[in-house]
């Protein structure tokens, strides 16, 4: 078990994560690219922003200089949106030890690149990255309350990754192992679209049958485009794919849900994304999606949808009509 950690990021997951590892008995020091916030966080000694109502514990540290965050970190927690995570890490970079772990919690596909999480930290580090996904069905504000949840640490070195477990996984928080990195970074990345589209079902009252059979043709469209890019298939049954999908699609914390249902109730995009603070990951994987779908000659009618509403101004329900009266094939 990792005795010292830096996190990286001053969001909800960064938060959770610093958290669990105090609770542990780890030395945790939090880092953020805004300084200013990251002084607020500390003064206040809650994360008003993210996570409002949950006090952090007084052994968490923070640091907002860039030499010295790493400076006694035995791991690193990469809490960073992933559109902003490329930036983050070129700025971080000359001040990384050669070989340091990272435990990367960001879920997306990065627009300019077609990348997952680890693959950026990889581009943007060097060889060799030692990365693990800690990924799952993780809404951080039931993880601040400390309720069951359970969730996956994937990658390709067995025993970094059993460190990871052995060093998140708690009385309440349990954590499996899976060496499938590229389908449970790609499982936790493509379910926010699809959580995007219930969320618009729920806004819209198209009902249970609708959002069921929403969930499951959703869960073939990620399945596919998952084994196309070489993940292993049973990933998206399990607690990245499967659990991940549901969690995302029916709670009314999801950032991504919620703005499909705005969407849904017929507030327009851009509109929608203004309404919250938080980044809404869906909308940027979207983008990706349907371009990796192109490259893998891949089928992905609901995802295309999503796309259309939100970056071609296409209504709903004729995006729905379109979605129904598809050619009829079998299951």
């Amino acid at each position: 078990m990792f005795k010292k950690a830096a996190i990286i990021g001053d969001g909800a997951m960064a938060t959770f994560c610093a958290m669990l590892l105090v609770e542990k008995g780890v030395d945790v020091t939090m880092w953020g690219y805004d300084a200013g916030q990251l002084k607020e966080i500390e003064r206040v000694g809650e994360n008003v922003k993210f996570l409002p109502g949950y006090k952090l514990p007084k052994e968490l540290r923070f640091e907002a200089r860039d030499e010295e965050i790493f400076r006694s970190a035995e791991v690193v927690v990469s809490a960073v949106p992933c559109q902003f995570m490329r930036g983050v890490w070129k700025r971080l970079q000359p001040h990384l030890a050669e070989g340091m772990p990272i435990v990367s919690v960001t879920k997306g596909i990065e627009n300019s690149s077609l990348l997952c999480p680890s693959q950026i930290l990889k581009d943007v580090l060097g060889e060799p990255v030692r990365c693990v996904a800690l990924s799952g069905p993780t809404i951080a504000d039931e993880l601040m309350r400390h309720l069951p949840a359970v969730a996956c640490a994937a990658g390709p070195d067995e025993p970094l990754t059993i460190e990871v477990q052995k060093t998140f996984s708690t009385s309440w928080f349990r954590v499996y192992v899976n060496m499938d990195i590229v389908g449970v970074e790609l499982a936790g990345a493509m379910k926010n679209v699809i959580a995007i589209a219930a969320g618009i079902i729920d806004g819209m009252g198209a009902g249970d049958n609708a959002k069921a059979a929403l969930l499951s043709r959703g869960l073939v469209e990620i399945t596919r485009l998952g084994v196309a890019m070489g993940a292993r298939s049973e990933t998206f049954a399990g607690l990245t794919g499967l659990g991940d999908l549901v969690t995302t699609c029916i709670s009314p914390k999801g950032r991504n849900r919620s703005f499909g249902e705005r969407i849904g109730r017929g507030v327009s995009a851009g509109d929608a994304i203004k309404a919250t603070d938080s980044v809404i990951e869906g909308v940027a994987t979207c983008r990706s999606v349907v371009e990796l779908a192109k490259r893998h000659h891949v089928e992905m009618p609901i995802t295309e949808a999503v796309y259309e509403v939100i970056f071609e101004g296409k209504a709903v329900p004729v995006a729905i009509r379109e979605l129904m009266t598809r050619d009829l094939k079998s299951e």
